[in-house]
């Protein structure tokens, strides 16, 4: 009998090239920084390192330049238990790199170069297709080919394994392909993007999450930050409250959630369950500096509970 996998996670990897100011530089305005640093990064890669920090069983599909970058990144993964057997090393792209501004508020702004992320198309995925059938839950996010994202949720979801999709950045979906999302991880600005309206408030957020369930996606896991998430599909709308830390730096907040989340499914946890769990992990991730180096263990997690139980 072939072992199955408990989470394969398709996406991005970058280095991150982290500056930290008092506020981010209007146009035209140059502002002096407190320090700058490269971080192992990409939504996918954080993704796969807060489930594997917490103890589920990854492999990563992507891909990363055949430089120093890249050679990083995958002594990275490896570091945190990941398999790397499907992370190839493009002949022809560099490593994807992402330019975050880390404001005083612990707020990011990020433009990302994705670079060897784009580089995986359908026939790429198509072979691996015997990797994703042994998978117990698909993620993905949406800094790589969008084709080649939307073919693994269809393969995916031949084999009748489950796909979490955190589709960020935000980009304009078919409904054939969120008709493969089992759970759908935006945040209040791509739930709004995705969805056609504005989107400011939880019950906007809930207005949002409904069109989309109309598109064909089964679940739809708003975040929310501070205030948490929002679960909404055909049993109704639940909003799991958040926790209130402070945030030192948001950048890895979803992915680290996204992380959590996949690692509390394949567990058997009911989704409301898992994404309390995924708050508390999202909660400790915004209290650190950096990408990776910022997400929690799971014995970390489980005092932080037990904590907030107590208070």
């Amino acid at each position: 009998m072939v072992k199955r996998l408990s989470i394969v996670i398709i996406g991005s990897l970058n280095m991150d090239m982290v500056v930290r100011t008092s506020r981010a530089p209007n146009a035209g305005e140059t502002l002096f920084g407190q320090d700058f640093a490269l971080s192992p990064g990409g939504k996918g890669a954080n993704q796969a390192a807060a489930a594997a920090r917490l103890g589920a069983d990854v492999r990563m599909i992507g891909r990363v330049g055949r430089d120093t970058f890249g050679s990083e990144l995958l002594e990275v993964m490896r570091k945190e238990r990941i398999d790397t057997e499907h992370i190839g090393q493009s002949e022809a792209q560099t490593t994807g790199v992402a330019s975050i501004v880390v404001d005083g508020e612990g707020e990011n702004r990020i433009i990302v170069v994705p670079g060897a992320n784009t580089e995986m198309g359908p026939a790429d995925i198509a072979a691996l297709e015997p990797v994703i059938s042994q998978a117990e839950i698909v993620v993905m996010q949406l800094e790589t080919d969008l084709t080649m994202c939307a073919h693994a949720a269809a393969i995916a979801h031949r084999h009748g394994i489950p796909v979490i999709l955190n589709p960020a950045p935000a980009r304009e979906l078919d409904d054939d392909f969120l008709q493969h999302v089992t759970y759908l991880t935006p945040n209040e600005t791509e739930a709004g993007i995705l969805a056609g309206m504005d989107v400011n408030s939880v019950d906007e957020a809930g207005q949002a999450a409904r069109i989309l369930l109309q598109k064909g996606v089964q679940n739809v896991i708003v975040t929310l930050g501070s205030k948490g998430a929002l679960i909404v599909n055909k049993e109704g709308c639940l909003h799991i409250p958040g926790f209130p830390v402070q945030a030192v730096d948001t950048v890895a907040a979803g992915d680290s959630f996204n992380g959590a989340l996949a690692w509390q499914l394949t567990q058997g946890k009911a989704l409301a369950e898992a994404a309390r769990f995924a708050n508390a992990v999202g909660a400790l991730a915004v209290g650190k500096q950096g990408a990776i180096p910022s997400l929690p263990y799971l014995p970390e997690v489980e005092q932080f509970l037990l904590d907030a139980a107590e208070q």
